[in-house]
């Protein structure tokens, strides 16, 4: 099976960090989000897709590891790495390298779920996501 991930380089914004001046720890969600987007789009799975299918996909479970700080007018490389489940669940362990050394900033991991349109919990992989892990290569 091969490794499916997605980058995304980031710049922080002065928008992102907080008096002392490094990245506030809410926006750590963000930039796990915009990897998680940057992976919609380039394996079709965003979230306009799964919308489309007839499903939502809201997060359950989101996790951060701090290793060291970014601060403002800093570059990173954030990557979201597709965990591979049985069940019906999107999983996503994440990497936040500096850019100017590549040393490690964080890292996480991310649990979504599916609903149905009435907001009922999806027991079973919706047939559009089997279908989009065979397309994939992923076993189901």
């Amino acid at each position: 099976m091969k490794l499916l991930f997605a980058k995304k380089e980031i710049e922080v914004r002065f928008s992102e960090v907080d008096s002392m001046g490094i990245v506030w720890h809410g926006t750590y969600a963000k930039y796990f989000e915009d990897a998680r987007e940057e992976f919609g789009k380039k394996y079709d799975l965003g979230y306009l897709k799964i919308f489309g299918e007839g499903f939502y996909a809201p997060l359950v479970e989101l996790d951060f590891k701090y290793k060291q700080p970014l601060i403002y007018g800093d570059f990173a490389i954030v990557e979201a790495i597709y965990k591979p489940v049985s069940a019906a669940k999107i999983c996503f362990n994440y990497n936040i390298y500096s850019l100017k050394d590549n040393s490690i900033i964080a890292k996480g991991s991310s649990v979504q779920v599916f609903l149905d349109k009435e907001y009922k919990l999806i027991w079973n992989n919706p047939k559009f996501y089997n279908d989009w892990k065979q397309k994939n290569n992923i076993e189901v």
